[in-house]
């Protein structure tokens, strides 16, 4: 069971992540309807020339930067409770969050641990490398000649495939917090696992923000095609 409750939030990730493309093909989730506007959001940039569109990336650049920074830190702070796993076993107890672990144990649950903020680490830093090619093919765009729906296209799926292992590296966060849980009860960890999921699910298919961001794109539908013809 201790074994089980370690590698319960990676088998769910991976279970969701694996499971979210066949729900999508019959309810689009929030990433979905965000690529459309990512679309859009292209479509527009090469009919202005405004700083507006730079002020955007770069935010968005930072915002990853941000946290695969904070990746790195917990990923020495996982390596350095490797070396201090006595006083971390006192500390515990001091907590009253001690379950009666082995050593064995905990060192596998760091591993585990450790595997989850190296794949967030190199999920942030591939999304800031393919948000920065996205940054330089906005300012490839010539405005002199109306750019083509294919180079369109191409450009908003390098934005939402950034932005897709953006979300993956959140994710990972999302699943180290019933992984921690794990120190106080496997059976807790379990359970905070199985509520992360919901939370995720209802998040990307049932939130407020979904039926928000799917009204602007049935409006902005509409409006780009213009008035029916009786």
């Amino acid at each position: 069971m201790t074994l089980f409750a370690s590698v319960f939030p990676i088998l769910c990730w991976l279970a969701y992540n694996f499971g979210v493309p066949f729900v999508e093909a019959r309810r689009p989730s929030l990433s979905v309807i965000m690529s459309m506007q990512r679309r859009r959001w292209v479509a527009n940039v090469t009919r202005r020339e405004t700083p507006l569109d730079a002020i955007l990336s770069g935010n968005l650049m930072q915002s990853v930067s941000f946290l695969a920074s904070t990746s790195v830190l917990l990923v020495l702070a996982v390596f350095a409770a490797f070396g201090q796993l006595p006083a971390l076993m006192r500390t515990l107890e001091t907590l009253g969050m001690s379950a009666g672990y082995s050593v064995a144990e905990m060192q596998i649950h760091l591993l585990v641990l450790l595997a989850i903020f190296v794949s967030s680490f190199f999920s942030f830093t591939l999304s800031l490398r393919q948000f920065n090619h996205f940054c330089i093919m906005l300012g490839a765009i010539s405005h002199e000649v109306p750019a083509s729906a294919a180079e369109i296209d191409a450009i908003a799926m390098l934005n939402s495939l950034a932005a897709k292992n953006f979300n993956n590296g959140i994710r990972a966060y999302y699943f180290a917090v019933p992984a921690m849980a794990w120190f106080a009860n496997p059976w807790f960890a379990v359970v905070i696992t199985v509520i992360t999921v919901g939370f995720i699910v209802h998040r990307e298919f049932f939130s407020t923000a979904h039926r928000l961001a799917a009204s602007v794109a049935v409006i902005a539908s509409r409006r780009e095609r213009g008035p029916e013809q009786p």
